[in-house]
């Protein structure tokens, strides 16, 4: 089964950060609208695509906050294995959540004017009472991994469960780097926001961990450079061989 087109679309401040204060830049707001526009409208430059794919942590800081779920340690053990509740709207939010720790509290999230139906990527970390406190929300899982992630059969998995052509993959850097460096990106679209701040410790657009390969090298080539105002839209291919 060939896995879809995965294409990494983020904003960037000019120092190559995904997170910060830089956001409030004089026009940032047209960088935003592009942003959103090319991915999530339709005439987009990415559309059709079924949904998109963060980290625990990204996921925390936009939709779940940071809040504790409700969990019942004494539930019932849950059948092993996958648990896909039919989909009732057109796009997915994939959330890669290995511990299982998200504090959800609908099956559904809501991204500007988009409304998307969320799935959680866990491991076999995932607790007995996290997978039934997903259950009860009817919100689907897909378990990959032991340990640690398998992104190669997230991927297959959410193929397969999803009918997926083309996804987006939207931070954070740790997740990008990781997909990128295991072959699992095929296109980055970054939209520059016109503006820089003096926090040192926000994450960069690829943040490899320190067991990462220092040597690793991946290659891109450009394929536009689309001035908007006084933003900047890259697009590049990756090359995977």
């Amino acid at each position: 089964m060939q896995r879809p087109t995965i294409f990494c679309h983020m904003t960037m401040s000019l120092n190559g950060k995904i997170v910060g204060k830089y956001h409030q830049a004089k026009n940032a707001g047209d960088a935003g609208e592009l942003f959103y526009h090319a991915a999530f409208e339709p005439g987009g430059a990415f559309d059709p695509n079924e949904g998109w794919l963060s980290g625990r942590k990204t996921t925390d800081d936009n939709f779940t906050f940071y809040k504790q779920p409700d969990l019942d340690k004494t539930a019932a053990r849950v059948p092993d294995g996958d648990f896909i509740v039919p989909n009732t709207h057109p796009k997915y939010y994939f959330s890669i959540d290995p511990h299982g720790r998200l504090g959800w509290e609908s099956n559904q999230l809501h991204y500007n004017d988009t409304t998307a139906t969320v799935v959680e990527v866990l491991t076999n970390q995932a607790s007995n009472a996290y997978k039934a406190f997903l259950r009860q929300k009817q919100i689907s899982y897909v378990i990959a991994g032991d340990k640690i992630l398998d992104a190669p059969l997230a991927i297959s998995k959410l193929t397969k469960a999803f009918n997926l052509h083309r996804i987006m993959l939207g931070g954070g850097g740790v997740l990008n780097w990781s997909f990128i460096k295991q072959g699992l990106c095929d296109e980055v679209s970054i939209v520059l926001i016109p503006g820089v701040d003096g926090d040192s410790q926000t994450p960069a657009l690829f943040q490899p961990l320190p067991t990462d390969d220092p040597d690793k090298l991946v290659n891109f080539t450009l394929k536009s450079a689309t001035p908007v105002g006084d933003t900047v839209w890259l697009r590049y291919s990756i090359s995977n061989s």
